[in-house]
């Protein structure tokens, strides 16, 4: 099976070790210090107190990787629309794209039963060009639960989780979605096929959706702000409004806001990617994680007034930092 991982950072890293380890063929899509060091020396995985050691094809340039049975977008949500027209040469005639990312696609409301159906979501796709360039037809869901870092270049250390949530936008356990299963299966992961991927994107989301944005206002961890019954407050308000809006568009949630606030509790003195991206001058995805159910909230007709005031204010303070366009 040829399986193409556009972003080898920290996930595609993970995933492309594990992938090419347990046999499949692996071509890996980086760029800098990065690439140099798996063209030179291979992608080193340090989890669970072992060393893995795996030297997938890795390239700069898609051209030369050729047709595949699968491309897994594994870049920041921030950086899709900068290599979606570039991925052509990656898709064959039956080729599917992976969305391993945070937040809502941009093939979200694809062929989905109700008044929203095929709608276009302008926060994170302003000018339809993903919808064009990566057609939603093409496109399985994928939430991702692991965490892990680059190191160094040419060193990704896995920290924790091994759950990579897979669906068809029409909830079909469409062949391909099975082989993708079984693959990811085989390399290590647990990669469930699920009957409706929008309820799981929306069960993350949930929880990004308000304390990353809070995280980057106030740099607290996700344990230290769950624990401070102040900040708290301001993301369980933000999850209720989140939570209507969310049933309003037929998504069901599995547990409740408590439950969810617990989850992330307990992950710890863990900062969140948006504050990291805050502290590292990288582009926040502030749209695709608050932005686009912002917009969501419109479409319903449901106010959502807390959230409203924490996305302003994160936008203002990405701005101040330079990492949200002006």
């Amino acid at each position: 099976m040829k399986i193409c991982i556009y972003g080898a950072g920290a996930i595609g890293g993970l995933l492309g070790v594990k992938l090419a380890l347990s046999g499949q063929e692996v071509t890996l899509i980086a760029r800098g210090p990065h690439l140099a060091a798996i063209q030179a020396k291979g992608l080193r995985l340090i989890s669970g107190g072992e060393e893995l050691l795996a030297r997938p094809r890795a390239l700069e340039d898609p051209t030369a990787a050729g047709p595949q049975d699968y491309v897994i977008i594994a870049v920041k949500t921030t950086g899709v629309g900068a290599i979606a027209e570039g991925m052509a040469p990656l898709l064959g005639p039956e080729t599917a794209v992976v969305t391993a990312m945070n937040g809502i696609p941009w093939w979200y409301f694809w062929r989905q039963e109700g008044p929203w159906r095929d709608r276009q979501l302008s926060t994170i796709d302003p000018d339809g060009r993903l919808w064009r360039a990566i057609p939603p037809e093409r496109c399985v869901g994928c939430v991702v639960y692991p965490a892990a870092e680059i190191l160094e270049p040419g060193v990704v250390r896995h920290v924790y989780g091994n759950r990579f949530m897979l669906g068809e936008p029409d909830g079909k356990k469409s062949q391909r979605v099975e082989d993708l299963s079984a693959a990811l299966t085989a390399a290590g992961f647990k990669a469930p096929v699920r009957p409706n991927i929008r309820d799981d994107i929306w069960l993350k989301l949930w929880g990004n959706l308000s304390f990353n944005p809070v995280s980057a206002l106030t740099h607290g961890t996700l344990a230290g702000m769950a624990n401070d019954g102040n900040v708290c407050a301001v993301v369980r308000v933000m999850m209720v409004e989140a939570e209507r809006v969310a049933r309003s568009l037929g998504v069901d949630l599995s547990v409740d806001v408590d439950t969810r606030i617990g989850w992330a509790k307990d992950v710890g003195e863990h900062k969140t990617s948006m504050l990291q991206d805050l502290e590292q001058g990288r582009p926040m995805e502030i749209d695709a994680l608050t932005g686009v159910v912002a917009e969501m909230c419109d479409l319903v007709g449901i106010e959502t007034p807390m959230i409203d005031t924490i996305l302003a204010l994160v936008r203002q303070r990405a701005r101040v930092a330079g990492s949200y366009p002006a």
